[in-house]
């Protein structure tokens, strides 16, 4: 049984932020050495998502495949940005607040920006989508179809990041 761990280094920008990762996975999967297995691709962001999606061809003005596109019409109208406190969200509450100050003082990811904590939105829609996904390992190929792309998603809109994304590999 073998394990192998691997990080991909993402960068997002202030908006829903769609990251094609599947050739990154795959070169993970090669150096892995697992010929079969599995392969977990994970975020250890709250307001990101790993997940699987046919590649659509066809992009809007901004850069986003048609499907994200679509994807974020509907979510906008389901899960609306949270612009200003107290509005559609009770989130951030004035304890988690306090909280992310102290945070800022001891991690520069965190800055002390009352607006940047306003993303109840993107919380929600990590937590519908999930953090990760788990796909099957044969012969060193992950089995993905002809069609189907593994991509990190920052729902958060607040500001540009960088993103970690976390790959576990596990087999024979």
């Amino acid at each position: 049984m073998k394990v192998y761990q691997d990080t991909i280094q993402v960068t997002t920008k202030a908006r829903v932020t769609y990251v094609d990762i599947t050739s990154k996975v795959r070169e993970s999967v090669k150096k892995s050495d697992v010929d079969n297995g599995i392969c977990l691709v994970q975020t250890p962001h709250t307001t990101c998502s790993v997940i699987f999606e046919e590649y659509v061809h066809d992009h809007d003005y901004n850069g986003d495949e048609y499907l994200q596109a679509d994807l974020n019409n509907i979510l906008d109208k389901l899960i609306p940005r949270e612009y200003t406190e107290n509005l559609n969200y009770r989130y951030p509450g004035p304890k988690h607040i306090e909280f992310l100050e102290e945070l800022s003082k001891k991690d520069p990811n965190y800055p002390n920006e009352k607006n940047t904590i306003l993303n109840g939105d993107a919380h929600i829609k990590g937590s519908l989508f999930g953090g990760n996904q788990t796909f099957a390992i044969k012969d060193q190929i992950i089995l993905i179809g002809s069609v189907g792309y593994v991509y990190f998603v920052d729902w958060d809109q607040n500001r540009e990041r960088q993103r970690k994304c976390n790959i576990v590999i596990v087999g024979e």
